[in-house]
């Protein structure tokens, strides 16, 4: 029984691997990321979400009726430019720009 056992646990250390390798994002995004745009979003007064059947999670694909906004120049991370935010529900998160979805939540 171990033995019929082991191929099965080999293909899913091996699947986890290729999961690893297809995430959508490999920037660290620090706790003070949020704080900045939520700082960011009062001082240019853009409008949060607030829509209960829109879900602050990752993975979520936004709808094309969600305005994104532009980093704050502030947030120093690579190829910025690849990425927006919005607020949704009181969360501000982080949005992949070539395909509106959800990367990063603070709940904070």
């Amino acid at each position: 029984m171990k033995k019929s056992l082991l191929p099965l646990i080999a293909a899913t250390l091996i699947s986890g691997a290729a999961m690893a390798q297809i995430s959508t994002s490999t920037t660290t995004w620090r706790d003070a990321d949020g704080n900045l745009i939520r700082e960011y979003t009062e001082t240019k007064q853009y409008l949060p979400v607030t829509d209960a059947k829109i879900e602050a999670n990752v993975g979520v694909v936004l709808p094309e009726s969600v305005t994104l906004y532009e980093l704050p120049a502030t947030i120093k991370i690579e190829k910025p430019e690849q990425y927006r935010y919005v607020i949704i529900n009181d969360k501000p998160v982080v949005v992949e720009k070539a395909n509106r979805k959800i990367i990063h939540v603070w709940t904070k």
